[in-house]
Parts: C-alpha cells; structure tokens; sequence
C-alpha cells in the first residue's frame, strides 16, 4: 500500500493514490462487519467505547461534515443522522438506539459516492493534509471497532487466541533469551516527531534533545515473563505499584491482563490488555521501569548515521514480514519472529503486535498548532492521558508509524496493549 505521505505533486496523481488508499481502507472497515448480527452491531460492550455500528456511522458523519459541508458546500446528507453520529451528539450510553447495519452501510455509500464527485473538482494541493487525517480517522476508528469486537468475543466466552486458556502458575517454560535481553541507546541528540503530510497536529513540529544511555528490552514484555510477575504474587503486593495504581488495583480487582493467555503456544506472545499501572508495577517489579515517549522513539526511529527514519527498519512501507499489523494474523504473534523489523539499535516489534506504554503524559510539542479543529487533540491535553506507541496487531497501515501519538487513562486495559522496559544500566 502506498503511503499518503508520499502522495505525488501531481493533481491528478494525488487525487488517484487518495483515491485508492479511501477504497483500500473503507473494504478493510467494512470487512469488520461480515459476520455481525444487529445486537452486536448495537451493544455498548464498556461504559468507554460506543457500539461498533456508532464508530461505523462516525466515519460516514465526519468525511460529509468536512469534506461535502465545510469545503465542497454541499448541503448536509441524512440531516436525520447527526444527532445520532456527531462525536458530542450523544452520550456513549445513548447511542445503543442505531440504524440497521445495512441502512448505515447506505449511508457510508452515499456519502462516498459524493465526496468522490468533489474530489475530482477539489483544490487537492491545498486540502490532502486534511484527506490525508480523514484517511487516519477511519482508520483509528477502524482499530476502535475491533477492540471493541475482542471485548464482546471475551464476555462471550470466545474468540481470539488470548482467551481462555487456563489459570496461571500451570506453566513452567523456559523463556527464551532473546525475550529477556536489552539493547544499548548510547547517549546523544537525536529527533523525534512527525512532519510530513499525514502528520497528525499532536506529531508535529519535529523536536530535537538530547538523552543520556539507557537500556531497552529488546521485545515487549512477554505473557512467559509476565507470568512469573502474576506467579509472585504481583498483584497482591502494594510494594509494586504506584499509589493511584494500587487504587485502582484495589477497586477494580484484577488479578490478570484482560487478554491473558496461559496457553504454551502463547508463551512467547506478548502479554496484552494490561493498563499503563499494571505495566508499571510488573516493570518495578523486575527492577526497570516504562520507557519515556521519548525513550522509546529515540530507540524506534533514530540512526545516529542517517538520522530519523519513517519506521524503526527505514522507510520502506510496512508488511507482515517486518509488523503484525492491520489484522493480518487476527491476534499477537511472537515477539521475535520479525527480524526484517528490528530497529537500529536491534529492538523488535515497535511497531505492530501490541500498542505499548510510556509514562509521558499527553501534552503537545513546543510549537504545537491544532489541525482541524483544536478538539481533536488539544482536549487531552489534561495531564490525566499517558502516551502509548507502536501500534497493534490491528492496526491499518495509514496510522502505522514511530511517531504516531496514542493515548489513553493509565487505568484503560481495554487497548490491545502491552509495554517494554529501560533502566539506566546495563542488566
């Protein structure tokens, strides 16, 4: 797939490659839904993600409102339906009452039909950055639906891989080393962020700092290692957490990862569903920590020789030989199985498998400037959202990169996310 980052100067060429890469997304999107009966297109599945029909409907919502309303001055389609779709309509809760599946995907459609009409007239050269995120926002809420399916398949008592596969402490493998090794991020200045076309406002503009040696893992976290964390006792055991964590600990009272496999052939997966404090305290509990965001992307895209690269191998797209990404193989896959994606530095799976935590809070870069709208991120600009990196095993190639910014509360275990860990000295 082509990257949007790399669209041509050409008119014409670039309306064609934006084109194809909506096409490519929307059959993707759609995919999600093959098999979907109305209840389940309709449940609110958690208090904090609305049904997957919603998300659907979403996307219809927002490529009119942008592109047919606000640049083309096209007069609405399906008025009947914005209440119901805006993002700020309707609360969460309220948004079970939807549409059939067949009557939004008439709607998707429709708006489609006619936001293809405009990009043939479209003053392209100006508007592909705003293309380019209307582009990303399917396919973030694309990811949304499917951790949202993964939640109702875990209530239902089935479903992927990570489900259901016994009780901790009834494994005793031995955990390969690659799984347990750190790699070396010597000290000096390097850059991180994003400022290409398809650069998200909270990416941009490019930073450049300076950061002392630190260790890496060289894979995530894995459900072998995390195991003997759970096996120690770690979640009865405040010593490990932080105040808010064991807060949270306590009042939820988990006891393992929400997508927790206890399955040999999903030993040397990684562990996934935890939330930014379980991280934190298995990470204390080995004697690291969570990595900064800068951290992490020092050690994802920087090349003191050639300087910042797009992804942690280069520049060249993703593929399922260097990523397990956008749903490729439907569930993790083994940390060390892609050797075409190490970074740099020799770290794996930065991209692909498992979102995964830093302790950087949500904030915007010095220079930071809202695009399109200044809700979009500045909104979470609350000191309350940690950063998570890397994308997952569901993630669509057009939001795939080492400088895209995820976030989340540090007690959300619902993301399809793991974490690795730094400490300052060798291991």
């Amino acid at each position: 797939m082509t990257s949007i980052s790399k669209f041509s100067p050409s008119k014409q060429s670039t309306a064609h490659l934006i084109k194809q890469s909506m096409q490519s997304c929307r059959s993707l999107t759609l995919a999600l839904f093959d098999t979907v009966d109305h209840p389940t297109f309709c449940r609110q599945a958690h208090p904090d993600f609305s049904p997957i029909g919603w998300h659907l409907g979403h996307i219809a919502y927002t490529e009119a409102l942008w592109l047919l309303q606000r640049c083309g001055g096209y007069s609405p389609l399906f008025p009947e339906y914005h209440r119901l779709f805006a993002q700020g309509g309707l609360p969460k809760g309220d948004r079970v009452n939807l549409p059939t599946l067949a009557e939004v995907c008439a709607y998707l459609e429709a708006v489609r039909s006619r936001v293809f009409e405009y990009l043939a007239i479209a003053p392209i050269e100006e508007q592909k950055r705003l293309w380019c995120w209307l582009l990303q926002h399917e396919s973030q809420h694309a990811e949304t639906i499917t951790l949202v399916l993964e939640i109702q398949k875990r209530d239902n008592g089935w479903g992927t891989a990570e489900m259901n596969r016994g009780s901790v402490g009834c494994i005793d493998l031995c955990i390969p080393d690659l799984t347990l090794q750190m790699v070396c991020v010597p000290a000096g200045e390097f850059e991180w962020g994003n400022e290409s076309l398809d650069a998200l406002d909270n990416e941009s503009p490019v930073q450049r700092g300076f950061l002392e040696t630190y260790w890496i893992d060289r894979t995530p976290v894995t459900c072998g290692a995390y195991r003997s964390f759970m096996g120690a006792g770690g979640y009865e055991n405040s010593r490990w957490w932080s105040e808010a964590g064991w807060r949270w600990r306590q009042e939820c009272g988990v006891t393992q990862p929400l997508y927790w496999s206890d399955d040999p052939i999903d030993h040397n997966h990684p562990v996934c569903g935890v939330s930014g404090y379980e991280a934190q305290a298995y990470a204390r509990f080995v004697g690291k920590r969570l990595p900064t965001e800068a951290e992490w992307e020092k050690a994802a895209s920087w090349n003191p020789l050639t300087g910042r690269s797009r992804y942690p191998w280069g520049n060249a797209s993703p593929n399922a030989a260097r990523c397990n990404h956008n749903r490729l193989e439907g569930t993790t896959s083994q940390v060390d199985r892609r050797l075409e994606g190490q970074s740099y530095y020799g770290c794996y799976d930065l991209l692909g498998n498992v979102w995964e935590w830093t302790t950087s809070k949500f904030d915007g870069y010095p220079g930071f400037e809202s695009f399109p709208y200044s809700g979009y991120s500045q909104a979470y600009f609350d000191g309350a959202h940690w950063v998570l990196k890397g994308g997952s095993w569901a993630t669509p190639p057009w939001v795939l990169r080492s400088a895209f910014r995820n976030w989340y509360y540090p007690h959300t275990r619902e993301v399809l996310a793991g974490f690795r860990c730094v400490c300052e000295s060798e291991p």
